[in-house]
Parts: structure tokens; sequence; C-alpha cells
């Protein structure tokens, strides 16, 4: 017979193998790979040549990322605020009806109704022109940085709010409803009172987004397939066009520590929150 220890670790088993193989190795090896030469010697290479064809995707992709969640951030506090202390119940019904539809919508989809939404001919400008607001011939593409930034924001935002309006919802209301007696506005409850309450939260939401972000390929792939683009899309040519997984990995390596540094940023501030607590 075994013990419930041994029995734990067979049912577990089979998880800690698929994470060991399609997540721990490749991982191992993109690192191995980005500083070493074919016979094994350590080098730098790699992460010069990155740098040297690839810096300005770097700052495009890191500019990008970080564009996205701050819009990400400002969309998701006006809807869980308007959920949390919104007393129109016909908006608020509304809003809490729609906004969770792009959670389970994949990038890979969202990407291709960008495409067809945010084109010269696309719905947006159709649309546009049928109402009498815009001339045929003045309409223009989104499809480059300004729908890469569009798409992550509509897919991330209710993620975000999500996880937000749940923090709202748990706080001590008595405090919100003393500052709305004494006269505060809604937006002034929110943003003096019940945000700072639900910061942590909020940070943690938009770190998670911002990896995210950060590893999707299909959306600057398929919204903006201009130069400059992002890392991902550089690190998918180089495996597909040259074969080259070393300045692929080395490119990947670059994200992990722009991943980190955000994570990092997270928790030196809530460390620094612990301490003057």
């Amino acid at each position: 017979m075994l013990s419930q220890r041994q029995l734990a670790l067979v049912l577990i088993a089979p998880g800690l193998f698929l994470v060991a193989a399609l997540f721990l190795y490749p991982l191992v090896f993109s690192l191995i790979s980005a500083f070493t030469r074919p016979d094994g010697s350590f080098t730098l290479e790699w992460f010069a040549k990155a740098y040297e064809l690839y810096s300005g995707d770097i700052v495009f992709t890191i500019v990008i990322v970080l564009a996205s969640c701050v819009l990400t951030a400002v969309a998701a506090i006006v809807i869980a605020g308007t959920l949390t202390l919104g007393e129109n119940p016909w908006i608020v019904g509304t809003l809490k009806a729609l906004y969770r539809w792009p959670l389970f919508i994949p990038f890979i989809v969202a990407a291709q109704c960008m495409r067809t939404f945010l084109a010269k001919n696309g719905l947006m400008n159709n649309t546009f022109v049928s109402l009498g607001l815009m001339e045929p011939l003045s309409a223009i593409s989104f499809l480059d940085w300004r729908g890469i930034i569009a798409t992550f924001v509509w897919k991330q935002t209710p993620f975000v709010a999500l996880l937000l309006a749940g923090a709202l919802a748990s706080i001590d209301r008595a405090t919100l409803e003393a500052g709305r007696n004494l006269g505060a506005s809604r937006a002034r409850v929110m943003l003096e009172l019940a945000l700072p309450q639900v910061m942590p939260t909020l940070l943690v939401a938009l770190v998670l987004s911002f990896v995210t972000m950060l590893s999707v390929l299909s959306v600057p792939m398929m919204v903006a397939g201009s130069q400059p683009t992002m890392l991902t899309v550089d690190m998918a040519f180089r495996i597909n066009a040259y074969g080259d997984y070393a300045t692929a990995n080395a490119l990947g390596v670059i994200t992990y520590l722009i991943s980190a540094g955000a994570a990092i940023i997270y928790l030196k501030r809530g460390m620094n929150q612990e301490a003057t607590s």
C-alpha cells in the first residue's frame, strides 16, 4: 500500500513531467544556447547581434507594452469603478454583461477581428462614413502600432477590471459612503479612497498583463506586419527564415529580463509598503 506522501507524488507526477518537458527544458536550452557557441564555449556575440539588428524593436516592444498597460489600467479603473460605485442600474447591468466577453477570445482571433475592424476599408471607417462623420477619401488604416495597442487594451482590460472589481467589492463600504456623504464625487471617491486600498491588486493584474502582452506573437504579426515590430516576431523570423536559434534565444533572454524587471519593480514596491506599515 502506498503512503499518502507517495500517492501524492504519483498524482502530481504527470503534471511535473509536462512542466519539465514543455517549460523547464526549453527554458534551460534557450539559456544555454544564448550564451554558447556551437562548440560549447561561452560567448556574448548572439546578444551583440540581437542588439545590432533589433535594438529599435526592443525599445518599440517596451514602449508598446507599457503604453498598453497604462491604457488598460485607465480603462479597468473606469469599468471597475462604474460597477462598484455606479448608481444607474441599466448602465451597471449592461456593462457587467458585456465587459468580460474579450476574456474568452484567443489573441489570434482578437488580432483577426482587429484586422477587419481597423483596416482602411474596415468596419470602423465604414461606420464613420455611413454616419457622415468621415469622407471616404480621408479614411486611414490603423493596422500599425496603434492597432497593436488597441488589441492589447481590448483583450486585457476585462482581466484587469475583473480582478479590480472583486477587490473593490471586498473593501469597507462605510468609508466610501462617508466620502459620498461629505460631498465627494464618485470619481474622487474612487481615486482617493477606493483605489489606494486596491492598488496591490491592480499592480498584480498589470504585471501579469505586461508579461502576457510581451509574449504574444499573433497580434503584432497579424495587426502590424511592418517595421518596427515586437520581439516575438523577430524571434519567429530568426528561426523560420534563418534557423538562427542562438540569436532568437538571445532575444528570448532579453524578454526574460524585461519581464523580470516588471516583477522586481512590483516586489520592491510591496516590500517598501511592508517596511513603512
